[in-house]
């Protein structure tokens, strides 16, 4: 049986560091075989990442193809979001209830959608990481890891660099140029205006997290706002009744008998 020859991969997220590895490793002339991205899906026919970065991937996946000449391999694992999410836990105090939302530290969704997957891909081979020249303390953490090699670092492209490579390349996220959400459109850790973002301009996701939110016995925030307080939240915004800042203002939210007011804007219009 002949040796078994090693294969080189990159780690692909199509953020710009991730990307312009394309460049650093054609201009080392070192090898790379194969392309692979982890995608996580919400449900069976959603993609967790917001339409916004789906088209872009595609986009990507197309230069790719035409000037390195290989397929990006989108590998998916084998549960969906809301499966995890719905699964019942089977051990400690929670034992028997569903899974939920994902805690903030240690989150079921990325180790049972992303980690477990992306691990099996690069079994036995060298993977390209997408680390600046410029960030040191990821540099120390991921450079004496076996099998990893950072052609960023080698070629000594910053992160500035790596932006002006994916711009000249038209391989720039939508992520550096509008406000297109980098992760999974219903992670609990995004900030306030993406929420609002993704209420407005797709409110077929919104209604799922929703739907979510009221069977998950785990609070949508670690600080115990839910998708619901957020709701009535930006119900107000609409209504002109509070400002649309970062604040949350549970107060002022329910200070306001919001239903009343509806039936009167109804009664007005």
């Amino acid at each position: 049986m002949g040796e078994v020859q090693t294969q080189y991969i990159l780690s692909l997220s199509y953020g710009k560091d991730s990307l312009a590895c394309l460049g650093a490793i054609e201009e080392l002339g070192w090898p790379l075989d194969r392309i692979v991205h982890i995608e996580i899906w919400a449900t069976e026919t959603i993609q967790a990442d917001p339409p916004p970065m789906v088209e872009f991937k595609a986009k990507a996946d197309a230069i790719i193809k035409a000037r390195w000449g290989i397929e990006v391999e989108h590998i998916k694992g084998p549960h969906t979001a809301e499966q995890i999410m719905y699964r019942l836990r089977v051990h400690g105090n929670r034992r028997g209830e569903m899974v939920g939302w994902p805690l903030t530290a240690g989150c079921e969704i990325q180790s049972s959608c992303k980690r477990d997957p992306y691990e099996k891909a690069i079994r036995n081979a060298k993977t390209y990481l997408g680390i600046a020249a410029d960030e040191p303390s990821r540099i120390s953490r991921h450079r004496a890891r076996s099998g990893i090699i950072l052609p960023l670092v080698e070629s000594g492209w910053t992160e500035a660099y790596c932006r002006q490579w994916c711009e000249e390349n038209d391989l720039l996220s939508p992520i550096y140029t509008t406000a297109a959400r980098n992760g999974c459109w219903f992670c609990p850790q995004q900030g306030i205006g993406q929420l609002r973002i993704l209420r407005k301009m797709y409110p077929e996701y919104w209604a799922l997290m929703m739907k979510w939110d009221a069977d998950s016995p785990m609070k949508f925030k670690a600080d115990g706002h839910t998708v619901h307080d957020f709701e009535r939240r930006f119900q107000l915004e609409d209504l002109g009744l509070i400002p649309t800042d970062r604040k949350f203002r549970r107060d002022m939210c329910n200070q306001v008998n919001l239903f009343e007011l509806m039936e009167e804007a109804d009664n007005f219009a």
